[in-house]
């Protein structure tokens, strides 16, 4: 397996590794989100932007008719120019807007990144899905390129993408730049963040900390942009996910979380289990982290709040006030007394099974007696930038066998939370989260006993997760052949 630091080393393109100090100080990273922390970036002149990042007309033109019908081999012949006529500028690139994220201001930005751009560079999800512009958009481009039209080639070689929205909107677009490592494609659009979600750790970790809406952002817009045609490009581990079920379906589902026609579990663990007659699965993809138990469970009525009265969510701090004051009531700080004390615990309804890096066997690892939430952790960065996992010394890592903890590395840290008392005092990094395990796969059982339904989010989409008492209900994580490449803002 290759390090962070013998990647960088061995491939021709700018690798950097991606985590940020624990240590920078709160007011520079303020600073710098609001556009002020580096003074080479001041002073963009707005048309030698346009002239770095915005296509050739006829070449926008192609591809919005090639999305809009779906067909990224119906190119309009009145449409094509000879490609020796125009340049290729120096860094394409396309933006993705959530308008649901950073309190409802994607309308208003849209509009912003529109005049500093072009109208068909900029999509809004609500109307053009990632799946669709990698399908159509990018493939138009190759279709362009394939008639000798080098100057198509060139931008879809070049191609950046950045996304303006949660943690959960970069996974999504990520998920579908995925498949065209599966097509074998080259040339994979690298991704940049215009952090809007309320944890915005996925950004973070790659340095593209939040930048202020409410003062100087406009001229913030254009250094943003600016970054994302200089940024040298990171490597991101992404773990794909299976969850198989006896029966029943997942309820509003993230975006990321599909129906699968096969359960593709590893059958190792399966030889003496009572497997039910028919199971029901669902495949996806995350970058940031996977949790089960209280926080999913906090995560779950948040989500569901927001949805039901959006004009509660004006940004990330309101956000933030009506997280915790969720939490209180849902028995993060405080099991009601007339539960059963047996069920606090995940471990009443959970076995953890893992595999360490370069081993084909199963292990099972024993869930600590007081533990309500499981979370595992693909990045340093977990609830807004807070660090669970922590800086472990040398000689604590080589007791408990860790190696230092890299978002490219091949492996993936498990971690537990108490009660909520715990969670805050772990969040305000006093102290670090219960260690469990590292590993290079895993497989949690569920079965449901008293428990009817569980709860599980991944890169903050949550979900409630029926259960079975007769059968046990298993989510599987395996690391991704391919990595993700994301741009580093610094």
């Amino acid at each position: 397996m290759e390090t962070p630091r013998s990647v960088g080393e061995a491939s021709t393109t700018n690798f950097v590794v991606a985590r940020p100090s624990a240590k920078t100080d709160d007011a520079v990273t303020t600073m710098r989100g609001c556009g002020f922390g580096n003074l080479a970036w001041v002073g963009v002149d707005r048309e030698e932007l346009r002239g770095r990042i915005v296509m050739p007309e006829y070449l926008r033109l192609v591809m919005r008719d090639c999305i809009k019908r779906k067909d990224s081999t119906a190119v309009p012949d009145h449409l094509l120019l000879p490609g020796a006529e125009e340049l290729a500028p120096h860094a394409p690139v396309v933006v993705f807007i959530n308008p649901k994220s950073g309190g409802r201001h994607g309308p208003v930005l849209k509009e912003r990144l529109q005049q500093l751009m072009s109208e068909e560079q900029v999509f809004d999800l609500t109307e053009v899905k990632p799946h669709e512009f990698v399908r159509y958009g990018l493939a138009c481009l190759e279709t362009v390129a394939a008639k000798g039209d080098e100057c198509a080639r060139e931008c879809r070689e070049r191609m950046r993408i950045m996304v303006a929205g949660g943690d959960g909107t970069v996974g999504w677009v990520l998920g579908c730049l995925g498949e065209l490592h599966k097509e074998g494609k080259s040339h994979i659009p690298p991704v940049g963040v215009i952090p809007l979600g309320t944890g915005n750790d996925l950004s973070r970790s790659f340095n593209w900390v939040r930048w202020c809406i409410s003062f100087a952002w406009r001229s913030a817009m254009k250094r943003t942009l600016h970054r994302a045609t200089l940024g040298p490009v990171a490597k991101l581990d992404s773990w794909s996910i299976v969850v198989s079920m006896p029966s029943g379906e997942v309820v509003d589902p993230p975006y990321s979380l599909k129906p699968s026609e096969e359960t593709a579990l590893d059958q190792a663990l399966d030889a003496d289990k009572d497997v039910p007659p028919k199971a029901k699965s669902y495949e996806g993809v995350f970058y940031n982290y996977f949790s089960i138990g209280m926080d999913a469970q906090v995560a779950y009525g948040f989500h569901h709040l927001r949805n039901e009265k959006p004009y509660l969510a004006q940004g990330p701090v309101t956000n933030k006030i009506i997280y915790s004051s969720y939490s209180c009531t849902q028995g993060w700080f405080c099991t009601p007394c007339v539960s059963n004390p047996g069920l606090r615990g995940l471990r009443n309804i959970m076995k953890i099974h893992i595999k360490k890096t370069n081993s084909s066997e199963w292990e099972e690892i024993l869930i600590p007696k007081s533990v309500r939430s499981i979370v595992v952790l693909n990045l340093d960065n977990y609830g807004s930038g807070r660090h669970p996992w922590g800086n472990l010394k040398p000689n604590y890592l080589e007791k408990r066998g860790f190696v230092e903890a890299h978002c490219d590395d091949g492996l993936i840290e498990i971690f537990g939370l108490k009660q909520g008392w715990h969670a805050s005092f772990v969040m305000a990094q006093i102290i670090t989260a219960k260690h469990i395990a590292q590993a290079a796969a895993i497989r949690f059982e569920l079965r449901g006993g008293d428990w009817k339904d569980a709860f599980l989010q991944m890169d903050g989409e949550p979900w409630k997760q029926p259960m079975k008492t007769d059968y046990s209900t298993f989510v599987e994580i395996k690391k991704v052949p391919f990595q993700s490449l994301m741009i580093n803002g610094e």
